[in-house]
């Protein structure tokens, strides 16, 4: 045996040898682990990837298609409208339609003059529509024709309660303006009352107006087609920001430098974010909208904070601006002792009724005033009837032409604060005339002239019918119930006179507070009294008058108008919780003053105000309405349903006299009326008529029970409701 082989220890090979099963399961277990590390680190990697890929191009290499549909849209086209008068904004608009293509969204370029915001303006809320407008400024701060329907409705919505706050809320919109600043006095005047009236609609704007000046030399960018440039690249810019659903973070230059996004949500800082602290609702007279200003956009000031740091060669400039608000502050205080003294001396003399502020309230909510005390304005139902949509619930009634009425008061004053006042207790109060008159001839001349001049800027307004609007020009129907009391006015039998020799008819409420009045008010075509409560607690409650006697002096005017030979109307306003459960009550209060016919109307809401606790709470259903007329009828025997108006909520109670061989006869032959009117003139009014005299049928659509519920056939909106429904059934 070899030697060598003994020195040699082979017992550690056994070892392995013998262990060989172990150190094969322990690389398998190796092996294994590292497999599975391999598979869960690609599998996140490819998660990652995933989730890098837009969902549009996962389903194109799975499905072979893309489904953008299920892309969720933030920007759905653009609207550009445009008001031109010489060309350049519908140049502007084509060219910004052009710049909008490049973004790959339907875009629609629209000429104001040809657009009907009344009908699809609202459309815009719910469209995801960005809309653009471009608008010039005209001879002394007016809008271009093609533009004047368009911001006249949309200055009238935003300042209408029943348009409200949030009409347009989730309308998103951007405004550029074309004036020229040499006309300092109304520079781009049209575009920030645009800006203004949409962002006072609830509108949101999504970026600065923009303001073109033609005014070279003033001119921001040295030309107003440089102004427009400037101004399509930031609204390019902010589409682009928009389609992604992304909010542009401010940008420093917020009204006077102060940002208030940390404190505000986006939605109150769009609205609003230079609202001073504690101000709860918009208020056009006190607060501008937010980024108003193409000046603000620059983020500089005209004037330094006085704490601020000021350079010792600009201390004499504000020494001397200082020095200028005192001499001014000196010079009014001068102003006003001299107006105290003038007030003194004239104090013997009757002051006008409409104040300076009243007057500058009133004519921005659409009045046109006359002289020291009257006033017109036009109704929505005279605008909807030029436009064949059929018209107020008088048409229905008594075939009034809504498109020929002119609504008016020779008196804005009033005896009463009614809960549901429309004018919200602004316009003056008394209990007997105290203020300077006005002649009859003179009120009812410029109330013509402006009632003519209103419906003239109907003219070439979309949906206007030609052979209405020429009927318009003439008025065949005046409604003394614009506001205020009426029959307060000394010279009212003067003025109804004077609209009977101009073949007016004449539409007469009054609160029922002057009996005496009623008594001597010579015939009118129809006669109103306001019946707002039938018990005393309840009449106080609701109208809340300024007589002390208030109560008999209501119970009085009823029986003065028992004894009136003329049409006579009770006109109820149910109130929720305030008045519809005296039935038995108004009852009485028929039988009383026993009138032609009762009106039943649910109380319209106004808003909110602090004059008034109503809320929409206490506006009664058309159904509810509807009870509490048959339940009355039941009440008082001599009466009956007549007519229906279900757009105003309103029907028609008449005496059945007005009933022949089962047809109503509740309409009124004005030909005839005014016939028997003038026979009483020539009289000296010994020769009288009555109701029956002048009455005319009925239309079957203006009953009650009719499918039509009070809709004119004729009504173009009554047509396009029932293209696609049978109202047999409604």
């Amino acid at each position: 045996m070899d030697p060598s082989l003994d020195t040699w220890d082979f017992s550690p090979l056994i070892s392995l040898w013998i262990s060989r099963y172990y150190i094969y399961l322990g690389f398998a277990f190796g092996i294994g682990l590292w497999i599975c590390f391999q598979i869960v680190t690609r599998k996140q990697d490819k998660n990652s990837q995933e989730k890098s890929i837009p969902k549009a191009a996962q389903d194109l290499m799975t499905n072979g298609y893309s489904s953008l549909h299920k892309k969720e849209v933030f920007v759905s086209g653009v609207k550009i409208f445009y008001g031109s008068q010489t060309g350049t904004a519908k140049e502007f608009a084509t060219i910004l339609a052009e710049a909008v293509t490049s973004l790959y969204l339907p875009v629609a370029v629209i000429n104001l003059k040809e657009y009907d915001p009344d009908d699809n303006l609202v459309e815009e809320v719910t469209s995801k529509n960005v809309c653009a407008f471009l608008v010039a400024t005209y001879t002394d701060g007016r809008p271009t024709e093609s533009a004047e329907w368009f911001c006249k409705w949309l200055e009238e919505a935003s300042n209408d309660f029943r348009f409200g706050k949030t009409y347009l809320k989730g309308m998103r919109y951007a405004v550029f303006g074309l004036g020229n600043s040499a006309y300092a006095s109304h520079f781009n005047k049209v575009g920030k009352n645009v800006d203004k009236w949409l962002w006072m609609l609830g509108a949101r704007r999504v970026m600065t107006r923009g303001e073109g000046d033609c005014n070279v030399v003033k001119s921001k960018h040295g030309s107003i087609e440089a102004d427009f440039r400037a101004w399509k690249t930031k609204f390019i810019s902010q589409l682009q920001v928009l389609c992604k659903g992304e909010k542009k973070s401010c940008d420093g230059s917020c009204k006077k430098g102060k940002c208030e996004s940390n404190q505000r949500s986006s939605e109150e800082m769009e609205l609003g974010s230079h609202t001073q602290d504690g101000l709860q609702q918009r208020d056009p007279e006190e607060e501008e909208p937010f980024e108003s200003s193409s000046e603000e956009e620059s983020g500089t000031e005209d004037h330094q904070s006085l704490t601020s740091v000021v350079d010792v060669e600009d201390l004499g400039n504000i020494m001397n601006h200082v020095k200028k608000e005192k001499r001014e502050k000196e010079q009014q205080e001068e102003k006003t002792g001299l107006f105290r003294n003038t007030v003194k001396n004239e104090a013997t003399e009757r002051r006008a009724m409409i104040t300076p502020a009243l007057r500058e309230a009133l004519t921005k909510q659409g009045y046109q005033l006359i002289g020291s005390h009257s006033g017109v304005k036009l109704c929505r139902w005279t605008k909807s009837m030029l436009r064949g949509r059929g018209g107020c619930y008088k048409h229905t009634f008594y075939g009034i032409e809504s498109h020929r009425c002119m609504e008016t008061t020779p008196s804005l004053a009033c005896a009463n604060k009614c809960i549901f006042c429309w004018r919200h207790h602004t316009n003056p109060v008394g209990t007997e005339w105290r203020w300077k008159m006005d002649q009859p001839e003179v009120i009812l001349k410029e109330a013509i002239e402006n009632h003519q001049n209103m419906i003239k800027q109907f003219k070439g307004v979309p949906g206007v019918k030609e052979e209405r609007f020429k009927e318009g020009m003439t008025v065949k129907h005046c409604a003394l119930s614009l506001v205020g009391e009426p029959i307060m006015y000394p010279e009212i039998n003067r003025f109804l006179k004077l609209l009977h020799e101009c073949k007016i008819s004449s539409f007469l409420v009054t609160n029922a507070q002057f009996p005496v009045e009623i008594r001597n008010l010579k015939p009118v075509t129809q006669l109103y009294v306001s019946v707002d409560a039938s018990t005393k607690d309840s009449l106080k409650k609701i109208d809340r008058p300024l007589f002390k006697d208030f109560w008999q002096r209501f119970l009085d005017s009823l029986k003065a108008l028992a004894a009136k030979q003329q049409r006579t109307v009770y006109r109820l306003t149910l109130v929720k919780a305030w008045n519809v459960d005296e039935l038995q009550a108004y009852a009485e209060l028929v039988s009383l003053g026993h009138p032609d016919f009762i009106e039943v109307k649910g109380v319209t809401y106004c808003g909110e105000s602090s004059a008034s606790s109503l809320t929409m709470a206490n506006v009664p259903w058309h159904e509810e309405v509807v009870r509490f007329v048959r339940e009355l009828v039941d009440l008082i025997p001599d009466y009956e349903i007549a007519c229906e108006h279900e757009h105003s909520n309103c029907l028609l109670i008449a005496h059945k006299k007005f009933k022949i061989d089962s047809e109503w006869w509740t309409w009124i032959d004005y030909n005839r009326f005014q016939e028997l009117i003038q026979e009483y003139e020539d009289s000296g009014g010994s020769k009288t008529f009555s109701t029956e005299d002048y009455m005319a049928k009925t239309p079957h659509w203006a009953l009650f029970g009719a499918n039509e519920r009070g809709f004119d056939p004729k009504d173009t909106r009554f047509q396009r409701k029932n293209k696609s429904k049978d109202i047999s059934g409604c």
